[in-house]
């Protein structure tokens, strides 16, 4: 049986529809519960998530905290699990029909009590994905589908809470989310390598499929990008962020990756005007992705630069 854990706040509208599509997967008999983890929501989330569970045919858990961030949220959630799996996954992923009988299907395959499996996270068509959209889980810095796709089994940096299965007793035996994360960044990573080193094995499932039903715009890439590099910081006091750091002076030392970034920075600079394009429909190659993503995102002297990432007021930072 399986505990599916949503860690949420202030996006009711979006869990609604997540919550009435985990009550249509062809394997219900196989959900023993989900748990609403709220991390400090002002917002209807308390109501629709009671209304739901009245009507629904199995436990719906509604649990809250006051904020302390997304990794706090996911913990207390697995104190509460009761299934002998945990399913992790975000209040904007909208589970396929056949998303928990995958995962489940895998774990009897797979028994080995390290053994956790990832599903992909493809955008919602309902959104209209734009090009750049695309790109961004293709090749981009989102979750690589097109790398995942050429393997079976992955390393420890896949490991993401987007949709993401593992056995509930190997997780509270070797570590669970480390709450000095407290906003968007690095705690999958941080907890992925803890878990690699008491022996996970992360699979990919294809057919696992949740739809990340959001649309997301080069300024939210950007704002996300500064999150990330927040992030890093706290990284940076973990063993994993020495294991990150190390790996990337081992990059920095590659003639071709200097290169390459030498000429991402020219580049960009050449494609400026194309900027405007990143949210439309209009298709670009995919180095021009690159290195505009490169230029105004992961520059340091650009990250700190509020012109290029201060929102598009209200919109959410992409998760």
């Amino acid at each position: 049986m399986l505990s599916v854990i949503i860690p949420t706040k202030n996006r009711w509208v979006i869990l609604q529809r997540a919550l009435e599509a985990y009550l249509k997967q062809t394997a219900l008999e196989e959900v023993s519960e989900i748990l609403v983890c709220d991390d400090g929501s002002t917002d209807k989330t308390p109501s629709v998530v009671s209304e739901i569970a009245k009507v629904s045919p199995v436990p719906i858990r509604y649990l809250r905290q006051e904020h302390r961030g997304a990794a706090a949220a996911r913990n207390l959630a697995i104190k509460e699990a009761r299934g002998e799996l945990v399913l992790f996954t975000d209040d904007d992923v909208i589970p396929s029909s056949t998303l928990v009988a995958e995962h489940c299907k895998w774990h009897r395959e797979n028994p080995d009590p390290g053994v956790a499996v990832l599903g992909p996270v493809p955008w919602d068509e309902e959104v209209h994905p734009t090009p750049f959209m695309n790109w961004l889980i293709t090749g981009g810095p989102m979750l690589n589908l097109r790398e995942c796709s050429k393997r079976r089994e992955l390393g420890f940096e896949f490991f993401a809470t987007g949709n993401l299965s593992l056995k509930a007793k190997f997780l509270r035996e070797h570590g669970t989310f480390d709450e000095d994360f407290r906003a968007y960044g690095y705690e999958d990573y941080e907890l992925g390598y803890r878990l690699a080193s008491k022996g996970l094995r992360l699979l990919y499932n294809p057919n696992a499929v949740g739809y990340h039903h959001k649309f997301v715009s080069f300024a939210d890439v950007c704002r996300r990008a500064q999150q990330v590099a927040d992030a890093e910081k706290v990284l940076r006091t973990k063993e994993a962020g020495a294991y990150l750091s190390e790996r990337a002076a081992r990059s920095r030392q590659s003639l071709g990756i200097r290169i390459g970034k030498f000429l991402a920075r020219r580049i960009a600079f050449a494609l400026a005007p194309l900027k405007p394009l990143l949210d439309t429909h209009v298709p670009l190659p995919r180095f021009a992705y690159r290195a505009l993503y490169y230029a105004y995102c992961k520059s340091p002297a650009r990250r700190t630069d509020a012109s290029v990432w201060k929102a598009e007021k209200g919109q959410a930072t992409v998760r």
